[in-house]
C-alpha cells in the first residue's frame, strides 16, 4: 500500500511539473529560446535546451543542477522549487533584470562559444541579476552533498544563500600620477576595485606613468560591507601582472552621512561629512562627501601603499536601493 501512496505521490508531483512546463513562457528555453524544451535547472528554476543545458553542467551543481524533466527522478523539493519560481519569465525577469541595451540573448542555432558565454554572465558572474537578490554560491568540500536540494528563495539549502544589498557604488576612475615604473622605463597601468567578492577593473593604458582612464565601475554594496580595495597593475603580456601599488578607502562615511540626511534629490548642494586624512589610511588630503545636483559624491585621492610612488584620483557615488 505504502508503495502504491508514494507512486501515486511521485505520479502527481510529475504531473504538476509537467503542467509548469505547459505554460507558453516556459514553452521555449530560458536561456536561447529554442523549442520545446525538455531540461531544467531545478535550484535556478528555469526550463532549457539541450545544448544549453550542457554550459549549465559545466557550471557545476551549486550554481546549475541539472535534470531531464521525461527521464531523471526528481524529488518534492525540486519540483516545489521549480514552481515556487513559476518558470522562464519570473527567472528571467530577475536574471536579466539589467541585460544591457543592445546585449543579445543567443538564439537557437548560436555557436556553443556565444551561448556559454551568456549563461555564465547570467548565472555564475551574475552580470544581469538585481543587486538586491544576488545570489552567491557557496562551493563546499562535499558538494554532491546537498546538489539538488537547493531552492531558488528564501528556502534555500546550504549551497545558495542570499546577500542583501544596500546600494550601488558608482566609482569614477579618473587617473594617476607618478605611478611607478615596472617594464624598462615605463608601465601599462589598469586599476582593480575589490568589494567582498566582486572585481571590477579598469581597460589598459600602455606605456603612462600618468593616465587618464576617467572609466565608471559599478559594484553592488551588501549590508555587511567592509572596505573598498583598489590595486594597481601593471599589463604583462608574457609573465604575471606586477603590482604597483595598493590602497584602502573606508565608505562608511559616505553611506553613514548620506543615511542621515535622506533623500539627496531633496537637498540643495551641501557638504555632508568628511573622510580625514590621517597616518592610518592612504589619504593624500581630506575628502568631503557632498550633495552636488541631487546626487551623494566623494572625491578621493590616495597614496598608492607598498610602492615606491604613485597616486590616485577617483569619484564616488553612492545610490542606495531603499530610496
Amino acid at each position: 500500500m505504502s508503495a502504491g501512496h508514494g507512486d501515486t505521490g511521485a505520479s502527481a508531483m510529475m504531473a504538476k511539473l509537467k503542467e509548469l512546463l505547459h505554460r507558453s513562457e516556459n514553452r521555449i528555453c530560458a536561456d536561447c529560446s529554442a523549442p520545446d524544451p525538455k531540461w531544467a535547472s531545478a535550484n535556478i528554476g528555469v526550463f532549457i535546451c539541450v545544448k544549453c543545458s550542457g554550459v549549465h553542467r559545466s557550471l557545476g551543481t551549486h550554481i546549475s543542477k541539472v535534470l531531464s524533466v521525461t527521464l531523471d527522478k526528481w524529488t518534492e523539493n525540486e519540483v516545489e522549487s521549480m514552481i515556487e519560481v513559476g518558470g522562464n519569465s519570473n527567472a528571467n525577469a530577475i536574471y536579466e533584470a539589467f541585460l544591457p541595451e543592445g546585449c543579445r540573448k543567443p538564439h537557437p542555432s548560436s555557436s556553443q562559444e556565444e551561448r556559454e558565454k551568456f549563461i555564465r554572465s547570467k548565472y555564475e558572474l551574475q552580470e544581469f541579476l538585481k543587486p538586491s537578490l544576488r545570489i552567491v554560491s557557496h562551493h563546499t568540500n562535499d558538494s554532491g552533498k546537498n546538489a539538488g536540494s537547493a531552492a531558488h528563495s528564501n528556502s534555500s539549502k546550504s549551497e545558495i544563500g542570499m546577500i542583501e544589498f544596500i546600494g550601488i557604488l558608482n566609482v569614477k576612475v579618473i587617473g594617476g600620477t607618478n605611478l611607478a615604473i615596472r617594464d624598462m622605463s615605463s608601465s601599462d597601468p589598469y586599476v582593480v576595485l575589490t568589494l567582498g567578492q566582486q572585481k571590477a577593473q579598469t581597460s589598459v593604458i600602455k606605456s603612462n606613468l600618468n593616465p587618464v582612464w576617467n572609466e565608471e565601475l559599478k559594484l553592488s554594496v551588501p549590508r555587511e560591507y567592509g572596505p573598498l580595495k583598489l590595486q594597481v597593475f601593471d599589463h604583462d603580456m608574457v609573465s604575471k601582472d606586477d603590482l604597483m601599488g595598493e590602497a584602502e578607502i573606508d565608505l562608511q562615511t559616505m553611506i553613514n552621512a548620506a543615511a542621515a540626511f535622506g533623500d539627496p534629490e531633496l537637498l540643495a548642494d551641501i557638504q555632508i561629512g568628511r573622510w580625514l586624512k590621517s597616518e592610518d589610511n592612504a589619504l593624500v588630503r581630506d575628502s568631503a562627501v557632498v550633495v552636488a545636483g541631487g546626487k551623494v559624491k566623494q572625491g578621493v585621492a590616495l597614496k598608492l601603499q607598498h610602492t615606491e610612488s604613485g597616486e590616485l584620483e577617483l569619484e564616488m557615488e553612492w545610490m542606495p536601493l531603499n530610496m
